[in-house]
């Protein structure tokens, strides 16, 4: 056979299978196109599909806003689910163009149950297709939440109409109703892990506020009053601030050694600010600073807590944008609004590895407060203060606050812990009393040499000296 006759066989056999595809595409079912048809009155291969994306950690207040939109002016509609592996990777183009062949089918519509606080869930629509009557024009709207191993990890609504406007008025509508009804307003959250690798934030995590007394907090006289000062009567004078041109945002960091009660601090301000969104910047949450920043502007009034900030300032400790995490932080703080209602509150132990990142970012930080350690009066208060609930019948308390001279808050916690359990493992029975030998006793565990370690950790290494002095007079 010659080289001609060959390419025209070819050519003839390659019309001819483009044909049979053609009738059998024709002749073959296409559930998705047959039922949108029927509802937009219209061939859906050839309107409109406007698409938007939304963070996987909004899912639950993107539920929230479409079923608002749906309840507004009672517009009518349905649900329909689609079963099918390959769905997933199917836009609503895709979906609407798919035959039975391709295993994708009308069925059961498929949720995922999201938290809206610590204690409460909603189901939020993870893949149906909504088909919508607003007020005589008809829209579809796919709902399609993605996944890191599809390589789209947000939730998509892709909205088809044969009037474009319309669906990008839905869309508009859906994303002030997410502002509006956000389910994070006033809450306590922080940003979970993600499932796989960083490619996605984590879902957001809810936390109930810690219920933490003022009388819980032994500072200095005056050092609270400063940071209630700057973190609530700023948001309480806010407005009449504003008019007088002044800025409202505000940066505010706890800096001392450790276990001197920061972190303490800290939840009694997140537990005290039920009027306002606290977002908590820790762990694997840390490389979404500009989301929670996002979140904390939308979300005003709010604070934003990144507790040890200098295990951030490291170069080696990188964000998903490529700078180093505390730059990110202070490029945030930077780029809030004057006149935002934002407060961040950021913990150290190590003030002198931030200063070289503050020096060359002034401004954002306006005020920074020294949590010392415990002086005598503070170290009474505080053994008095996690004593209660035992009975103390201590008769040298003097000699205890002297001998623990130099040790953190923690400390003192554990101390009147240790006396506590050998008081009550010398007496079985009934409520445990605390008695001088028992704080004797435990003082002396926590001061052994093989409790150095404990000692590091309470923040009191090196602290022996003082209270081997009070064993020894006390023995005599």
């Amino acid at each position: 056979m010659q080289d001609d006759e060959v390419s025209s066989f070819a050519k003839t056999f390659s019309r001819f299978a483009e044909e049979v595809h053609r009738v059998a595409s024709q002749q073959s079912v296409a559930p998705i196109r047959d039922l949108l048809a029927a509802h937009l009155a219209a061939d859906p291969a050839i309107l409109p599909v406007v698409a938007e994306s939304h963070a996987p950690y909004d899912h639950v207040n993107l539920q929230v806003a479409i079923e608002a939109f749906l309840d507004a002016d009672g517009r009518p509609h349905e649900l329909i689910g689609l079963t099918g592996q390959q769905r997933r990777w199917m836009s609503l183009a895709d979906l609407i163009s798919a035959n039975e062949h391709s295993g994708v089918m009308i069925g059961s519509v498929d949720y995922a149950n999201l938290p809206t606080g610590p204690d409460d869930t909603k189901a939020c629509v993870a893949f149906g297709l909504y088909l919508i009557d607003d007020r005589g024009t008809k829209l579809a709207a796919l709902v399609r939440l993605g996944g890191e191993e599809t390589g789209t990890p947000g939730v998509g609504v892709e909205i088809v109409c044969a009037d474009r406007e319309r669906a990008r008025a839905m869309h508009d509508e859906i994303r002030r109703l997410m502002v509006e009804r956000n389910v994070f307003r006033r809450q306590m959250i922080s940003f979970g892990e993600p499932r796989m690798g960083r490619v996605a934030a984590g879902p957001i995590v809810f936390h109930r506020r810690p219920l933490v007394e003022q009388d819980a907090i032994v500072l200095p006289p005056g050092v609270l009053d400063r940071i209630e000062r700057h973190v609530f009567g700023i948001a309480e004078q806010r407005e009449r601030l504003r008019a007088g041109g002044q800025h409202i945002k505000r940066g505010l960091l706890l800096h001392g050694p450790p276990g001197t009660g920061k972190t303490l601090t800290a939840r009694y301000v997140a537990g005290r600010a039920t009027s306002h969104t606290v977002v908590l910047l820790t762990g694997g949450g840390l490389g979404m600073v500009r989301a929670a920043c996002a979140l904390a502007r939308m979300l005003q009034p709010s604070i934003v807590i990144l507790e040890d900030v200098d295990l951030v300032a490291q170069h080696r400790m990188y964000s998903d944008y490529g700078n180093p995490l505390l730059f990110d932080v202070l490029n945030e703080m930077d780029g809030m609004d004057e006149d935002a209602d934002v407060a961040f509150l950021l913990t150290t132990n190590r003030a002198d590895l931030l200063e070289p990142a503050l020096a060359a970012r002034p401004g954002r930080i306006d005020l920074a407060v020294e949590v010392p350690l415990p002086d005598d009066d503070a170290r009474h208060r505080l053994f008095e203060l996690y004593a209660r609930g035992i009975d103390v019948h201590v008769d040298d308390v003097v000699s205890i606050v002297e001998a623990t001279r130099g040790v953190t808050a923690s400390f003192m916690k554990e101390l009147v812990r240790a006396a506590s359990l050998t008081a009550a493992l010398r007496a079985a029975d009934g409520r445990i009393l605390v008695e001088d030998a028992d704080v004797r006793d435990a003082l002396e565990g926590l001061l052994d040499e093989s409790n150095r370690l404990t000692r590091l950790l309470l923040g009191a290494a090196g602290q022996e000296a003082a209270g081997v002095a009070w064993l020894d007079t006390d023995g005599e």
